[in-house]
């Protein structure tokens, strides 16, 4: 399986991975299960997800049944708003390990660079975007707090790598000013509506893994309301002449842009088939003419924004 070897650790992360975001409940175990019997080896998760136990309940079981030992597993998950202060981060972590029945994450990443007033699982898990009454309540942590504790879990061997989510270069080039252990990767919304060219040069310049959520564009925001009105990716007639040409899905045209210039990928399905043909994105190249093809399409189509939940979390200003 094609593989990113992160910079500090020299651990092997690979390049298409199994999303958990809007994987539901009363079906992620099977979900997750079926997904590594299908040959995935990453599963990204996260806190704000509300199925790590869930998700845990899958990995357990394909353990169980020899299908995997838990070192062939690479495990993401991810640093809630709410618990951006110094002594959150680490109690927040212990309990998401326990969610999954794991020891350790191999990666654990600041889901935004965005602190919200802290809110105690006991009350409400996961804590989401708002307060009781509906409001947003920021938090003034400033990220090398937030940073240092995340180092710390490396220390405590929580968690293996440590990274950062949504965040732009400013906010990367402050970190590595400070960092004891800089981030490993950063994960970020990009396909060809949004195509982040300057960021990921300065990814690569600083050895940075990349890993692109959202690859199929406004299809993942449909069900939420949240589209934007954009056309769908995944029939464009771009994608759709590709996809022809290969004689490939257009999922895994659009999936093959990204592997094929060194961008991890976190796809997500419920669908056996679609599952199956997602994780076998990387058997083609695409030309040249056919990459830039569809980075032409960029239009700067940003469909995860917080700055559309509360004008004060506009992080992508």
């Amino acid at each position: 399986m094609a593989s990113i070897v992160l910079k500090r650790t020299q651990q092997k992360m690979p390049v298409v991975g199994f999303g958990l975001w809007k994987v539901t409940k009363s079906t992620c175990a099977d979900t997750v299960y079926n997904a590594i019997k299908a040959g995935y080896r990453l599963l990204d998760g996260a806190g704000d997800y509300g199925n790590e136990k869930e998700a845990g309940e899958g990995v357990r079981r394909a353990i169980a049944d020899g299908l995997v030992k838990r070192e062939d597993l690479f495990i993401t998950s991810k640093l809630w708003n709410t618990f951006h202060a110094h002594d959150h981060v680490k109690q927040i972590t212990k309990m998401q390990l326990g969610l999954w029945g794991i020891d350790y994450f191999d990666l654990f990443l600041v889901h935004f660079p965005i602190a919200l007033k802290y809110v105690d699982p006991s009350h409400r898990y996961p804590p989401e975007w708002f307060g009781d009454d509906g409001k947003v309540y920021t938090q003034n942590t400033p990220m090398h707090e937030t940073w240092s504790a995340m180092e710390e879990l490396v220390d405590e061997k929580l968690t293996k790598n440590i990274g950062l989510s949504n965040c732009q270069g400013s906010l990367i080039l402050d970190v590595l000013r400070y960092a004891k252990y800089e981030p490993q990767v950063l994960q970020v919304e990009l396909h060809p509506y949004l195509t982040q060219e300057a960021l990921v040069k300065l990814c690569k310049t600083f050895s940075i893994a990349v890993t692109a959520y959202s690859s199929f564009g406004p299809q993942s925001y449909v069900e939420l309301g949240v589209d934007k009105g954009a056309p769908s990716l995944l029939e464009h007639n771009v994608t759709a002449a590709v996809a022809k040409t290969h004689g490939k899905t257009e999922a895994q045209v659009l999936l093959r842009w990204a592997t094929q210039r060194g961008i991890a990928v976190i796809p997500k399905s419920n669908d056996l088939g679609r599952l199956s043909a997602n994780l076998e994105c990387n058997s083609f190249d695409l030309s040249v003419s056919e990459l830039s093809a569809l980075s032409a399409l960029n239009i700067n189509l940003r469909l995860n924004d917080p700055a559309d939940i509360d004008g004060r979390l506009a992080i992508f200003a």
